[in-house]
């Protein structure tokens, strides 16, 4: 089986295809005809239903949000520590 190449799609192009799935065309259908993938266009129907939104970021869950500034605020944690361990060396030196 041969790797399909990665597309992107308008979010309008995802609407459309949302939209026709809502107005009774058959999901195999859409799929055939358009080429797509379940995964992705099952992931369009369920963005469309929850938030309306196709952006990754408007979709993430509350643990996905927190876990991501969890770790933002992690790096910049271990930033602050590396700058702190150079200036303590710097000012033991003298």
């Amino acid at each position: 089986m041969q790797k399909r190449e990665r597309r992107s799609f308008t979010d309008e192009f995802k609407q459309q295809m949302v939209q026709l799935y809502e107005n009774g065309k058959p999901r195999a259908d859409i799929l055939r005809e358009y080429d797509l993938s379940a995964s992705a266009f099952d992931r369009w129907v369920k963005q469309s239903r929850t938030t309306g939104s196709f952006k990754e970021k408007d979709n993430r869950t509350e643990e996905e949000k927190e876990l991501r500034a969890l770790r933002k605020e992690i790096q910049r944690l271990k930033m602050e520590n590396d700058i702190l361990k150079q200036a303590a060396l710097i000012f033991g030196r003298n």
